[in-house]
């Protein structure tokens, strides 16, 4: 089995040495394959269909081939010609049966760069869907060409322009390369001689342990942490009811958006004083201009104006057509056009009706899954209680187990405790094996820097000397200067040969010739410019009658959309289903407060005294705090004014005694 590069390389070779006016295709073939002793049944069949289909579709090929050469492929070679035939009709004819995985194989097997290039050309859609398909109908039947040709290379197509993203990310290094794995070593056992079996030593007295300590009582009995859950989660309930009743009693601040009274009267006073503030230049100030205020017509340059006058142009000569066609003896079109107004008419009505009952039904089916979701609400809370009798019961059983694993540890650590006196013995012989391996690899290191630090102290002599000798050459002085004569030639011998002196006279005459040029045409441009003044001034006054007309339909425009609009809702209102609808959500809405009302956690007198006495006491905890904060703050200033205090006369006596010495 040839591999994919082999088999295009014996392709492009049968296509290069084949000539049509020696041999048939059948003929060339059975000899080529003749030469080849080698190859499977596989690798033939496919040469055989490749050399054959070239052959054949070679008209289809050559359009795209030649057309690359000429566009994208100028500077790709001669010799790539037959690759892009057989890749192209592999592409075209072939990819239903080779398959997507394949077709990448081939294209892999390639230059990058010659594959992204080709393949970026054919499967573009603004060369594939133009003049590639109209060359292809020139040759062959436009239906053949669109069923055998362009459907199967659309289908394709997703999976070809992937493969050619890939492409590219590879040509512009996006993609890093993948890293060979390398075999790992596998460690081969030393044949060492096998010791031979030592005799069993006598064994040690078992030593005896000390007698342990009796269970202690408090484990079989139940333990602190479930009175603690529960009565972490009765002050949590008492909390919640507090909370609540706090949240009914009192408004949050932020629910009354209104500013008062009185802070809109400051918030007013100081927006004058800031802006009396401004008022330091009012003398030198000039009012706006009225220009500025007024709405003024935007100017419109050339362009626009010419733009706009062959529009209207071109609306006048399709209104004088329409006319002359009615004089002729044409039907008008108003009749059908009012009919179609009507159609549409009903059709829009039609369509509103249906949005607003759809609008409906989504804001009942909004209310219908709020009822539901309150429903499922009350269900989780029944749940909730059967999963905490289940959690408790739970608890008391990973109690039992937790005392099980507790004597099983008891037990284990004696056990260790018995084998730890064994491995004191061992350490100690493997900090002396260790400390010797590290004097041995000091040694070796101390050697070959010192060997290391010899060659580059004879390196570095080498390096001067070569530096001294360059440095040396460098010195000698050399004679640089060259006269020049701008009345002689370069002596070049060739037949446009000048100096540099003729070259400037020739310069000067061409400078006067382009000026007299620039003259005429400066000449010209003027009368251009006032033609085309002219031409401005007749479409400005057309511009200006067509506006005028165009304002007076956009208001009776207006005024039409308005009736419409009121009719619409006119309408909206008079539907029986509609007001069905709305009835029916109403429904909902009243028995979805029903339901959330039902949910809602109503405390009882005995809760609202008990979180009224947790206030209090809440209260006096915050007021004991402060004061204990407050005096602690208090003692730790006067600790800090004793210490400043102290500082300057240990600096006084310590001068002192430095004065002494």
């Amino acid at each position: 089995m040839l591999s994919y590069k082999e088999l295009l390389r014996i392709c492009i070779e049968a296509l290069n040495i084949f000539s049509p006016d020696d041999q048939s295709v059948e003929e060339f073939i059975k000899d080529f394959l003749k030469r080849r002793p080698g190859l499977n049944d596989d690798d033939h069949t496919f040469i055989v269909e490749v050399l054959s289909g070239c052959f054949e579709f070679r008209k289809v090929i050559k359009v795209v081939v030649d057309g690359f050469h000429v566009l994208d492929g100028r500077n790709s070679l001669a010799s790539d010609t037959n690759l892009f035939n057989v890749l192209c009709y592999l592409i075209l004819f072939r990819l239903d049966e080779l398959g997507m995985s394949h077709m990448k194989k081939f294209i892999q097997s390639q230059d990058v760069n010659k594959m992204y290039k080709f393949l970026r050309f054919f499967l573009s859609e603004a060369n594939l869907d133009t003049w590639i398909y109209s060359e292809w109908c020139k040759e062959y039947d436009s239906q053949y060409v669109q069923e055998k040709i362009m459907l199967p290379l659309i289908r394709w197509k997703p999976q070809l322009d992937e493969h050619v993203e890939y492409l590219r990310a590879v040509v512009e290094n996006r993609i890093p390369l993948k890293k060979t794995d390398v075999p790992l070593t596998n460690p081969q056992p030393f044949n060492i001689t096998k010791p031979k079996p030592r005799g069993v030593p006598m064994p040690d007295k078992i030593p005896k342990l000390t007698r342990h300590k009796p269970v202690p009582e408090h484990l079989y009995r139940q333990p602190k942490e479930i009175e603690n859950l529960a009565r972490i989660r009765e002050e949590n309930r008492q909390k919640a009811e507090e909370f609540l009743l706090e949240t009914e009693s009192d408004q949050f601040k932020c629910a009354n958006a209104e500013k008062s009274t009185r802070a809109n009267m400051v918030m007013n006073r100081i927006r004058e004083e800031e802006e009396a503030k401004l008022n330091f230049n009012k003398r030198h100030s000039q009012p706006i201009p009225k220009s500025m205020t007024q709405n003024r017509p935007i100017k419109m340059n050339a362009a626009a104006i010419l733009r706009e006058g062959a529009l209207f142009r071109k609306k006048e000569g399709e209104e004088l057509v329409k006319l002359e066609k009615l004089l002729d003896g044409a039907k008008d079109a108003s009749e059908f056009e009012s009919w179609q107004q009507k159609k549409l008419e009903k059709d829009r009505k039609q369509k509103e009706t249906d949005l607003e009952r759809k609008r409906m039904q989504g804001k009942l089916s909004r209310e219908e899954a709020i009822i539901a979701r309150q429903r499922k609400a009350k269900e989780n809370q029944e749940k909730v209680t059967e999963m905490k009798m289940e959690t408790a019961e739970m608890m008391q059983e990973f109690l039992t187990l937790r005392m099980e694993e507790e004597d099983q540890m008891r037990s284990l650590v004696e056990e260790i405790m018995a084998g730890h006196e064994n491995t004191k013995i061992v350490k100690e012989r493997l900090k002396e094996y260790k400390r010797k391996l590290v004097q041995d690899v000091n040694a070796q290191s101390r050697e070959l820097m010192k060997q290391a630090l010899e060659d580059a102290e004879a390196e570095m002599r080498r390096k001067i000397e070569l530096i001294q000798e360059i440095r040396a050459m460098e010195s000698i002085p050399i004679n640089r200067n060259k006269l020049v004569d701008l009345t002689a030639t370069a002596g070049h011998a060739l037949l446009s040969e000048m100096s540099i002196v003729e070259l400037r006279e020739r310069l000067s005459l061409l400078k006067e010739e382009k000026k007299a040029v620039e003259e005429q045409r400066r000449d010209a441009n003027i009368q251009e410019k006032q033609a085309k003044n002219d031409r401005l001034m007749e479409n400005l006054a057309c511009i200006s009658v067509h506006r005028r007309e165009m304002t007076k339909a956009a208001a009776m425009k207006a005024k039409q959309q308005s009736e419409l609009a009121d009719r619409q809702k006119r309408d909206l209102e008079s539907d029986e289903n509609l007001q069905k609808l709305k009835k029916q959500l109403e429904d909902k809405k009243a028995e979805r407060l029903k339901l959330s009302r039902e949910l809602e956690v109503k405390p009882t007198p005995s809760s609202a005294t008990r979180t009224r006495k947790l206030l209090k006491e809440r209260k006096q905890q915050e007021t004991t705090r402060w004061r204990q904060l407050e005096s602690s703050q208090m003692r730790l200033a006067k600790l800090r004014a004793g210490n400043l205090s102290s500082v300057p006369t240990r600096d006084k006596s310590n001068r002192g005694t430095a004065i002494i010495t």
